[in-house]
């Protein structure tokens, strides 16, 4: 109760452009952020200036510009041994790996899988086959899968008693496009009651794992910075370090 209470506070004194909470949500833990699309920067990073995969939370804030910080950071989407993404990849306007539309073994290959596509302070969420026919313009983006929520449904292959329980990271997109929410399970959750979190707690018409078992979350306001084995892909916002102007 005290770490909920803390959480909650420190929610509430974050600024509104971005701002956590953790929630329970049919008896269980989650944690939540929203991010404010016209009032913050929110990018894709995976390699350093020599190439190199970032990996980690504090690689990425130390490569930041001075007077700048990572506000908030997750993993954003799946990849293979050496890091590179499984899918569409593209960060800064520059593509790394292509869109597949295949399906396949894992939860990548459950179709229908999706792409987040960033650009201009609006974040969409597109079905890949559909994003492969259309491809729009995207500043930054990442493909995953399954998709959670389609149009307010639930994937069709979820149940509500699957026993495949784990530690799961993902993200939504308001209807307008302009409020992102990364949010991760706090305990062991299936698919259903995560893809559930997203449609009748937080309302969102569109949603997109990223992933589980290395799942992480990097929250400073709330004290959180998650660790583990090295990353893929990460989403983050770039915030204003403390004391730096403008």
């Amino acid at each position: 109760m005290i770490r909920i209470f803390a959480l909650l506070i420190a929610a509430l004194a974050a600024p509104m452009a971005q701002a956590c909470e953790q929630v329970d949500f049919d008896g269980a833990p989650f944690t939540t952020c929203r991010v404010d699309l016209s009032e913050t920067r929110v990018a894709l990073f995976l390699r350093d200036t020599e190439g190199e995969v970032y990996g980690s939370f504090d690689r990425i804030e130390a490569a930041l510009p001075e007077g700048r910080r990572l506000g908030l950071a997750m993993n954003a989407g799946m990849y293979h041994s050496d890091r590179r993404p499984v899918g569409l990849y593209i960060e800064d306007g520059k593509e790394e790996m292509r869109v597949i539309t295949s399906d396949g073994p894992g939860n990548f290959g459950l179709l229908p899988n999706g792409v987040l596509c960033l650009s201009d302070g609006h974040a969409s969420l597109i079905e890949s086959r559909a994003y492969a026919a259309s491809p729009p313009d995207c500043t930054h983006a990442t493909q995953s899968g399954p998709m959670l929520v389609i149009d307010g449904d639930l994937h069709p292959r979820f149940i509500p008693g699957g026993t495949s329980r784990n530690i799961r990271n993902g993200v939504g997109v308001d209807e307008t496009g302009t409020v992102l929410h990364l949010v991760i399970s706090d305990a062991p959750v299936n698919f259903h009651h995560f893809a559930r979190f997203f449609r009748d707690h937080l309302g969102v018409p569109n949603a997109l794992y990223f992933d589980g078992r290395v799942s992480r979350l990097y929250a400073p306001d709330i004290g959180r910075a998650d660790i583990g084995l090295p990353l893929g892909p990460i989403i983050g916002t770039v915030v204003d370090a403390p004391g730096a102007d403008g």
